[in-house]
């Protein structure tokens, strides 16, 4: 069966003494075209809002690409509510550039009178790289005016609980292991229990999927969740969760001057340098009991 979350290709491996020419197995990545379609019955209009490089979605999770529309139209302010989708489908022609499986269309239930789709926000057209998924933005400032109100405090967790986490996340990365080059975004509850991880070569895909699997599981807010994040916490990162309702936004790698900031106006616990029994807490630490 083929995996299309990865790939192999020859390589030459160079150990001191000699090299070896074997086959590595590489992260895929490919552009996924988000549309969207919404309209009454009988008028129904479908836009293209943005393209991502991501990670196709395995076989064995092939509802992924279908997380990664829903939750970025989420964290975009575009979708609030569940009952805003009536079904995720593939719809690109095998012929064109965007094969089948790289064109998710994600069709709104026909507006009522308290549904209200963003048509600004639709405008707003951007390619979105699977490295950063800020840098289309108009403007920082425009970013934060998405974000909710900040959040609460009944949420705590243990330092033991944080120490670990990476461990739990790096035993579930099952592409990771055999790629080296994905990064991952998982959820964990208050005991530290692995609820949903995903996979992808952009870290804000990664959370996109699993922001998305809550969104459509009907789960969100996550004001009793922990996320963890394999790589540098990131702006983006940190505005994703507080969209998300997620409390503590915990990363293996440093976070950026800014996504400290905007974790203090979220009143987001911030974790950074998640490894090797050690943490950081740079906002918010009252929520680390």
């Amino acid at each position: 069966m083929i995996d299309p979350a990865s790939v192999a290709r020859p390589v030459r491996r160079y150990i001191a003494g000699g090299c070896t020419p074997v086959h590595d197995q590489l992260a895929v990545e490919e552009p996924l075209e988000i549309r969207i379609g919404y309209g009454p019955r009988n008028d129904r209009h479908v836009k293209a809002v943005s393209i991502t490089m991501r990670t196709p979605a395995s076989d064995a999770a092939a509802t992924e690409d279908f997380e990664l529309a829903a939750g970025f139209l989420f964290t975009e302010g575009i979708l609030h509510t569940r009952d805003q989708v009536e079904r995720c489908f593939y719809c690109g022609p095998e012929t064109s550039a965007l094969r089948l499986h790289n064109v998710v269309r994600v069709e709104l239930a026909p507006p009522t009178g308290n549904t209200v789709l963003d048509l600004d926000r639709l405008e707003r057209h951007f390619y979105t790289t699977s490295s950063c998924g800020v840098c289309g933005k108009t403007s920082i400032d425009a970013v934060r005016t998405q974000c909710p109100a900040p959040l609460h405090d009944h949420f705590t967790v243990a330092p033991d609980i944080i120490h670990a986490l990476p461990e739990f996340l790096r035993s579930a990365q099952a592409v990771f292991d055999r790629t080296g080059g994905l990064h991952a975004a998982a959820l964990f509850d208050a005991h530290g229990r692995l609820v949903a991880l995903r996979e992808d070569v952009g870290r804000h895909n990664a959370l996109d999927k699993l922001i998305g699997s809550q969104f459509l599981a009907n789960c969100l807010p996550a004001h009793d969740r922990i996320l963890l994040v394999s790589g540098r916490a990131s702006f983006e990162l940190v505005q994703k969760a507080a969209m998300a309702g997620i409390p503590i936004l915990a990363a293996v790698g440093a976070p950026s001057s800014l996504a400290v900031d905007l974790a203090r106006e979220s009143n987001i616990t911030l974790l950074g340098f998640v490894r090797e029994n050690r943490f950081n807490a740079y906002t918010a630490e009252h929520r680390i009991a």
